[in-house]
């Protein structure tokens, strides 16, 4: 029961903000806030809470990710395999035994059914479609092999690879050839699009196979960045207009990291008892990405760019765990 309160207050955490931010243009979503999720519109004459995402009278989804937005594409492309793994009704394709963050979102915003997944072709794209890949790198899997010496063990489904699918899907004949004079371009004026949270794993396989020191792996965050505002840009460039791009979580708090990096010394701790060489590290990429997403705000007046503070979020629910019973 505690689990699935903390599993809520995390979504209306991340969803009930962006509406408000979408109304006022370029906007950079932070985690603050968090005695008031709402603004004067949000209430109806009658007291009655308005849902600010049905509000912003988003139509359909597009999602560039990881694991945090993957619905099946990853089972889909790896013939034979049950995982990811979870409970039903939600196991098929989600590493969850849960609804995905994008899951409630979608629901959230009215957007039902949720986007199919790309590599289901039997499904018919009515509400967007999902082109993340669980386990999947901003960077190419061939350039982490070549210049970091990184294997990409889950898939070569990197960021590229599924911007390249979403430019065949609004180029093909199933867009094209929907009796819309415009084509998909002015379709997806209400539609949302997602570029990640992706480069969590870029670092966590640089991490686990223990090729990189902490200053190469520093040295690494321009680059992983770099492919995010690029496929950010080009998702731009094939029409979207409403975009959300969320960093990566503190690393440094997750069980996997404070169980293999232990210490004894207390200076490597923050005050949560998360590692603080990982959680700078992930401060990092998302202080550099914030600035990327900067730039193609100039680039491109006429969009909406919001910074989705997965970081935030995710320090919140740290800090008050203990008041859930977690």
């Amino acid at each position: 029961m505690a689990s699935s309160l903390v599993q809520k207050q995390k979504i209306m955490f991340l969803v009930l903000l962006i509406c408000v931010l979408f109304s006022y243009g370029n906007a950079n979503w932070y985690g603050t806030g968090m005695t008031n999720y709402g603004n004067p519109d949000s209430i109806d004459p009658n007291g009655n809470v308005i849902n600010p995402l049905k509000k912003c009278g988003f139509d359909k989804m597009y999602l560039l990710g990881g694991s945090l937005s993957d619905t099946g594409n990853l089972i889909s492309e790896t013939v034979g395999s049950t995982l990811p793994f979870g409970k039903q009704p939600y196991s098929h394709g989600r590493s969850s035994n849960g609804l995905l963050i994008t899951d409630n979102f979608a629901y959230e915003a009215g957007i039902n059914p949720i986007p199919d997944t790309y590599k289901d072709l039997n499904l018919y794209y009515n509400k967007g479609v999902n082109f993340a890949v669980a386990g999947s790198t901003a960077l190419p899997a061939e350039l982490l092999a070549t210049k970091y010496m990184i294997s990409s063990p889950v898939t070569n489904s990197s960021l590229n690879v599924q911007l390249d699918w979403m430019s065949d899907y609004f180029n093909s004949a199933t867009c094209l050839n929907d009796n819309v004079s415009a084509g998909c371009t002015d379709r997806y004026n209400k539609a949302i699009f997602f570029v990640g949270e992706i480069g969590g794993s870029d670092y966590q396989y640089a991490i686990l196979q223990g090729k990189l020191t902490m200053d190469q792996l520093t040295d690494m965050v321009p680059d992983v960045v770099a492919a995010v505002i690029n496929a950010t840009r080009g998702v731009l460039n094939l029409g979207a207009r409403r975009v959300v791009v969320p960093g990566i979580f503190p690393i440094g708090c997750l069980p996997i990291y404070k169980t293999l990096f232990q210490s004894n010394v207390s200076t490597n701790y923050d005050e949560n008892q998360c590692l603080n060489q990982f959680n700078d590290l992930a401060k990092n990429h998302n202080e550099q990405l914030q600035e990327g997403i900067n730039g193609l705000m100039r680039e491109n007046p006429n969009a909406v760019l919001v910074y989705g503070d997965y970081y935030q979020a995710y320090k919140h629910l740290h800090r008050i765990a203990t008041l859930n019973g977690a």
